[in-house]
């Protein structure tokens, strides 16, 4: 399920209006005073940022941040299972792309606060499975590869970088400084940005059917949706790529490339949502899924004592 010429048009575009959203300079944040309060909140982001950057790069160059930018791990754990993948040249660019996004996004972060070490990550394709099973509500078979080609790859991706949109989303009215806010601002831009590309991509193939599972792209979107709002918690805070009419933009549509709630404005999350969701588990206090030990910094730490 290679991209085609109007799928390659399509996220060309999306990829050219990324170039003008605001970029995090680095003279743009070094010398600031961020406030005390803002801390936690500033560092929680690194735990799902690790996890974007590191299957990222993994997925397009077979090797993560131990070679890219060892200086950002701070030492913690190389990731568990993490592999290339077999992408298509157009998916593998757009995925690079991403990829050094997220080393910028680390970096950008960890020039404010002190940040953390990377989290043990288990990225195997049998975790992937694990989640994969979870959503659709029995194990498959073969076991969902994420690595296997650019639509698994593409799906797998799906999972993730919601999340963490939604997490921005709800830390920026809790953040006191403006500095802390404009930061987060522009981390929650770029992350949207990825999350539209990965949209619209699985959206153009919303009908076709990924073997042997006999399963539409879109079911998968749409059950994927539903398993990260059970595990969530707190509601209706998550959408597939195609919902009933009602639920649609104005009610007037089914098509649902971009998320967002009966205004069209995105939904947010809170940390414990956040790790309720990536643990797997439904539980902040137990940790699994892509995160063996759980998450760092003080407040995935705080629920684990």
């Amino acid at each position: 399920m290679a991209l085609t010429a109007t799928s390659t048009a399509t996220i060309s575009t999306l990829l050219i209006s990324l170039f003008f959203l605001p970029k995090i300079y680095s003279s743009e944040f070094t010398h600031i005073r961020f406030a005390k309060a803002d801390v936690d909140l500033l560092e929680f982001p690194l735990n799902l940022e690790f996890f974007e950057a590191e299957f990222f790069l993994y997925g397009a160059l077979g090797y993560g941040l131990d070679k890219v930018a060892p200086n950002l791990t701070k030492g913690g754990p190389t990731p568990l299972g993490a592999k290339k993948a077999n992408l298509d040249h157009f998916t593998q660019d757009v995925i690079l792309q991403f990829a050094y996004q997220e080393v910028g996004h680390l970096r950008a972060i960890q020039k404010v606060v002190k940040g953390f070490p990377r989290p043990l990550l288990d990225l195997s394709k049998e975790s992937f499975a694990k989640t994969v099973d979870a959503a659709i509500g029995k194990k498959l078979s073969p076991p969902f590869d994420p690595y296997y080609s650019g639509v698994h790859f593409l799906l797998a991706s799906y999972l993730i970088p919601y999340v963490g949109l939604t997490g921005y989303v709800g830390t920026i009215p809790k953040l006191k400084a403006p500095s802390s806010r404009r930061l987060v601002a522009g981390l929650l831009g770029v992350e949207s940005g990825q999350d539209a590309v990965i949209r619209a991509y699985l959206y153009e193939h919303a009908k076709e059917i990924v073997s042997p599972y006999g399963i539409t792209v879109g079911e998968f979107t749409n059950r994927f949706s539903e398993l990260r709002d059970r595990l969530g918690h707190q509601g209706h805070k998550d959408e597939g790529l195609v919902v009933p009419i009602p639920e649609g933009a104005e009610g007037k549509i089914n098509g649902n490339v971009l998320a967002g709630n009966i205004d069209s404005v995105a939904f947010d999350r809170t940390a414990e949502e956040i790790l309720r969701i990536v643990y797997g588990s439904g539980d902040e206090k137990k940790p699994g899924g892509f995160y063996p030990k759980g998450g760092n910094g003080r407040i995935a730490k705080s629920h684990l004592n």
